[in-house]
């Protein structure tokens, strides 16, 4: 398995920003995939899930109203919309696949995690 994640940059606070994630490897459309995020000195956080077919998705509290996570599973891809951002979702943004397929918040269920790609905001 491998992930990919592109999309990130510098963005002003109020402005949106749309990562991407690549999946190859074994069939996508199994699996529930995820996007955390670690901001230096703190601990990684659950960001949004989405189940392996995408009808379920799942947001962190920090997140909700702002951020939209979608697949499209016939191009292995899972991106995340993010909206209204504000300088604390500055961070490193992670891709991961889920173990099974629903949607889940918890990184124990997640075995394969991208590289990860920095989302800084400025205020």
């Amino acid at each position: 398995v491998q992930l990919r994640e592109s999309g990130g940059g510098l963005v002003q606070a109020g402005e949106s920003l749309r990562l991407s994630c690549a999946f190859s490897g074994p069939p996508f459309n199994i699996y529930g995939m995820g996007w955390f995020r670690q901001a230096p000195g703190k601990e990684r956080e659950f960001v949004a899930s989405i189940s392996y077919r995408g009808e379920s998705t799942y947001y962190g509290d920090s997140v909700k109203g702002r951020f939209t996570i979608s697949r499209d599973n016939a191009e292995n891809t899972v991106d995340l919309q993010m909206s209204s951002l504000k300088r604390e979702d500055t961070a490193t943004y992670y891709c991961a696949k889920a173990r099974a397929g629903r949607a889940t918040s918890a990184d124990s269920e997640y075995d394969y995690w991208g590289q990860g790609t920095q989302v800084t905001v400025a205020s």
